[in-house]
């Protein structure tokens, strides 16, 4: 029986995918790389350090990684966090989970500034149990860090008894790493294929069409 749902939140919670990628690629043309944007969004869901060494030489990461990190995050808050959006449906379902009994939290590879903009734009702090953000781990997703540092916030729930909920093939693996069973959604825009064979137990198009039953998830989609 499942009794806690971890959260991914950009793609999953909110529409921000396409918004990470623009920002990432603007960071790059800086230190001038040109990328295409198609090719950095299969990328978006990644923090930084597994982001950057897909997509950039050694060399150039070990130089200018940390200045671009750095870079990428003012630039995100400044233009780009404003025009972040909600997906439908997101404090409906949590609501309904919360009424069924299910812990809640959220587990993201951003960073704890972020987190904390995003529940106020999802407006559902009262409904989590608890929250990680790439300020807890030392690696973000597809390494198990994050989820496993989420789990930390359910005492008494075991691996086995909660979900991941998540919107890239890496949430999809970095959930089966840590041992939890997990659930993909189609909103954040990547390919059906890519989540299935990630490992997703189950499809949803998007938090609006999550059942408030956790034992509904891995039936339908």
């Amino acid at each position: 029986m499942y009794r806690a749902a971890i959260f991914d939140i950009d793609g999953t919670l909110v529409d921000s995918n396409n918004l990470h990628a623009e920002a990432w690629g603007e960071i790059f043309r800086r230190f001038g790389v040109d990328l295409p944007h198609d090719r950095i969004r299969a990328q978006i869901g990644k923090g930084g350090d597994n982001l950057l060494p897909a997509l950039l030489p050694p060399e150039l990461v070990e130089r200018c990684g940390e200045e671009m990190e750095e870079a990428r995050k003012a630039l995100f808050k400044r233009d780009y966090m404003p025009r972040v959006r909600a997906f439908p449906g997101v404090k409906q379902l949590f609501e309904g989970l919360k009424a069924s009994g299910a812990h809640i939290v959220l587990a993201t590879s951003a960073a704890e500034e972020e987190l904390e903009s995003h529940k106020r734009t999802l407006d559902i702090a009262d409904l989590i149990d608890g929250a990680t953000s790439a300020d807890d781990v030392e690696r973000s997703k597809p390494c198990p860090d994050i989820f496993q540092a989420a789990l930390v916030k359910l005492p008494g729930v075991s691996p086995n008894e909660a979900v991941v909920v998540g919107d890239t093939p890496y949430d999809m693996q970095a959930a089966g790493r840590a041992g939890v069973q997990k659930v993909g959604v189609r909103c954040g825009g990547f390919p059906e294929a890519d989540l299935l064979s990630a490992g997703a137990a189950g499809l949803f198009d998007g938090p609006w069409s999550l059942p408030s039953s956790l034992g509904d998830w891995l039936k339908r989609g």
